[in-house]
């Protein structure tokens, strides 16, 4: 992929930093924790852990099973039995009967059952595309509450930035009143500003707390630490590749078009069922009879069975009406499922195309505040600036840094997602959002 956008690096906090430290940093004043884990480690913690991944698996393995199931109609079937009894009659002695049996059967001709068997080699393959959905699914929900709580760390490490900064700007505001090189003015508006971003201090801090409980949720992990963008990262940059070889790519592999067309064939091995309702059926049954009245009797069989449903009052030829409609229904829900799959993997797609143009107006964006702060702060020190322009001007740096934080995870987010749209996210674009690669 080719580089767009350089990440920032995040700078370990120390009691003794400075407000020109803080402007410096484009994340401003987060401490790393020591027990940070990867996007990757997380997901891999959350296959064991989210109840709503669990249980989708728990379902594709019984799926799986109820498959296999239908393989059974095409082999032979052996039973064995056996009976004992005793009679009297009067004046007699007792005579005592006993019997022990095997028997075999094999289809040779049931078109019913044939069409079972290919039903369950079509539910074996829906299986697997249900299997890749709830793990993509996942891998997308964790995803989303990992950048979720990135983005709420960032946001609180801006306020309370900004709000140092207004607390220095305060001081300062009421040093200069003190020896009366200007009014109560400028301190009453640094006291107001200062009280707001107090307020929203307590905002973010209760917002990050709620983001954590909920990748904790998904995770299982008490306290989750995640890791950043790495240092000197690269946005993904997945435009540069057209839109329809993304949506070329997703109608042929993603599970949701697996699971149409497997949803077809279904229905149409459904329709070949109801039509051998109409044809006849040959078994082939072997038994072997031992029999014992007092001395032992052997007999053993073996036949060809034919059976031919001549008149099932109307019950077959309502039943091939019903599939030949279920099977309509399954070529529309398969022409939904492509439509669908291509409108989300468009609206992926122009997504991502969307959050790199906001990256790149935030970063200019940035650069402008950041000369803009520089410009007031000279103003007020010669003079030609009050201290209410010193204010707004940080207090739009701050939330412009904020704003490009958040636009970072949201491409970085958007390009797991079309990977998603398309079909093909994994356990390694995981790890390859976080290396920048």
């Amino acid at each position: 992929m080719t580089p767009f956008v350089t990440g920032r690096r995040r700078a370990v906090c120390g009691p003794g930093r400075r407000l020109r430290g803080l402007l410096a940093s484009a994340l401003l004043a987060t401490c790393l924790p020591s027990g940070a884990q990867s996007l990757e480690a997380m997901a891999r913690q959350a296959q064991a852990h989210d109840a709503t991944y669990l249980a989708a698996m728990a379902q594709v393995k019984a799926n799986e099973a109820k498959a296999n199931q239908s393989n059974a109609l095409g082999l032979p079937t052996v039973a064995v039995g056996a009976s004992a009894s005793q009679s009297q009659t009067q004046g007699r002695s007792a005579t005592t009967h006993s019997q022990a049996s095997l028997s075999a059967s094999h289809p040779l001709y049931r078109p019913v059952n044939q069409a079972t068997v290919a039903q369950g080699n079509v539910a074996l393959g829906l299986a697997q595309a249900q299997r890749r959905n709830a793990e993509q699914d996942l891998m997308v929900r964790v995803s989303q509450a990992y950048f979720d709580l990135l983005t709420a760390q960032n946001q609180l490490a801006v306020v309370r930035s900004s709000k140092q900064a207004v607390s220095e700007q305060l001081a300062a505001a009421k040093r200069n009143f003190e020896v009366g090189t200007t009014t109560i003015t400028d301190t009453r508006e640094a006291q107001a500003q200062f009280d707001r971003i107090s307020a929203s201090e307590i905002a973010a801090s209760n917002d990050l707390r709620i983001k954590r409980l909920a990748l904790a949720q998904i995770t299982g992990i008490a306290d989750p630490q995640p890791v950043d963008l790495a240092a000197e990262a690269t946005l993904p940059d997945p435009t540069l590749t057209p839109v329809n070889r993304y949506v070329e790519q997703a109608l042929a592999q993603h599970p949701t078009m697996q699971l149409a067309r497997g949803a077809l064939q279904n229905a149409q091995l459904e329709a070949d069922k109801a039509k051998g309702g109409e044809l006849p059926t040959v078994d082939l049954k072997a038994t072997h009879t031992t029999k014992a009245v007092s001395t032992g009797k052997a007999l053993t069989s073996v036949s060809v069975e034919l059976n031919w449903p001549v008149f099932t009052g109307g019950a077959t030829q309502n039943k091939i009406l019903e599939a030949r409609a279920l099977e309509d229904k399954a070529k529309a829900d398969l022409d939904g499922a492509q439509r669908g799959v291509t409108q989300a993997v468009r609206n992926a797609y122009f997504g991502v195309q969307s959050g790199l143009g906001q990256v790149r107006a935030l970063q200019a964006a940035e650069a402008s505040s950041q000369s803009a702060l520089d410009a007031n702060k000279l103003g007020y020190d010669v003079g030609v600036r009050i201290n209410i322009d010193v204010l707004n001007a940080q207090t739009a740096l701050f939330q412009t840094k904020a704003d490009l934080a958040k636009a970072r995870y949201g491409v970085a987010l958007g390009a797991l997602k079309l990977q998603q749209a398309v079909g093909n996210l994994s356990l390694a674009s995981l790890q390859k959002t976080l290396g920048g690669g």
